[in-house]
Order: C-alpha cells, then structure tokens, then sequence
C-alpha cells in the first residue's frame, strides 16, 4: 500500500510541471516584405503584420491580386527638409471596400523617415492610396489631444532597400497647374509607374 501510493505521488510529481505549464502565446506574425518595381527603380518594403494587422492585410490583398500592377505614383509633395510621394489605383473598378483606420496611437508605427501609410479622407474610408515619407513627419500621427479628426494617418511599415528611387520620385518634375486644393502644383508629371508589386519570399 506504501508502495503504491509512493508510486502514485512520484507519478504526480512527473506530471505536474507539464500540467501547470501555461500555453505558450500565439506567434506574431512576421513581417513581409513586398517590391515595388517602378519606372524609376525598385523600393522594398517591410510591412508590419504583427502591429497594423488590418491595413497590411489589405495591401497584401492589392499585391497578391495584382492590383497594383499598373498603378502609379502621382504625386510629390516636396518640403523644406521632408516630403513624401504618394501612388495608389486611378481605376475605380480594381479597387477593394475601405477598411478600418488604425491610428498610431494603437499600432505604434511612427511616420517616420522611409515609413508608408495609407492615404485616406475620413477616418475608415482608405482603399488603395499610400505614401512614403522622406523624412520624418509627426504631424500626420494621431493626436487624441487635439480637437477635429486628430486621428492621424495609418503608418504600417517601412522602405528598407530604396529609398534612392523614392527620393527621386520626389524630385521628379510636377505640374503647375494640375492638382486641387494643396495638392495643385504637386502633381507628377509624368507619373511613374508601378509596373508590378509582389511579396519577396513567399
């Protein structure tokens, strides 16, 4: 009976440490990286899934479709000592439904020099519109402590090979009279294309 229940405890004792283990938390996702061949040169992304889940879901979607194949940059807003250019679909017919904003305040992603986010008029109506930014630009995070649409823009990754071409692109010629509002004279002209846009491995 000692035996037994020595037997029964040293049993017990084996098991336990595996039975109070937790399960171990799910994997974040790891980011992915997607190029852009254009017909200024190729700009390499690094987008993060693991941060901004929605809106790399959904330019992932425009990649794996194709839909960017074709689409262009068309335009340069040029700054003192920042900039960004911004592309994106002008066929309404291959774009997706908007998707929900993610402000910087949830993702943590900063417009930052290299980082691209996702252009958009209200909050929640961003399709296939992006920009990258030359140089850092805290004005287009989110701003809770100020009044009016204070929710910024959706950063969700950054260029990490590249980032001559997207200077380029910005110093590219512009039209003087195309454009509305702030965006007149900013304009590229020629746009430049994106001829194909793919994820790099896998």
């Amino acid at each position: 009976m000692v035996r037994r229940f020595f037997l029964t405890a040293l049993l017990c004792l084996a098991v336990s440490p595996a039975i109070a283990q937790p399960a171990p938390p799910p994997a974040s996702p790891a980011p992915v990286r997607v190029s852009l061949d254009t017909s200024a040169g190729t700009i390499v992304l690094e987008l993060d899934a693991a941060h901004a889940p929605v809106t790399t879901a959904n330019f992932l979607h425009y990649v794996d479709q194709k839909r960017y194949d074709g689409a262009v940059f068309y335009r340069a807003m040029k700054m003192t000592d920042t900039g960004l250019i911004q592309g994106g679909i002008r066929d309404p017919r291959k774009l997706l439904p908007p998707i929900a904003h993610e402000p910087t305040t949830q993702t943590g992603i900063k417009h930052e020099t290299g980082a691209i986010s996702m252009a958009r008029g209200a909050p929640g109506t961003a399709t296939s519109d992006f920009f990258i930014l030359t140089g850092p630009m805290p004005g287009l995070d989110a701003h809770p402590e100020q009044a009016g649409d204070n929710l910024g823009f959706a950063a969700f990754g950054h260029v990490v090979e590249g980032m001559d071409v997207v200077r380029s692109i910005l110093t590219a010629p512009t039209s003087s009279t195309k454009g509305e509002g702030v965006m007149k004279g900013q304009m590229l002209e020629p746009e430049v294309r994106i001829v194909a846009a793919r994820r790099i491995g896998g």
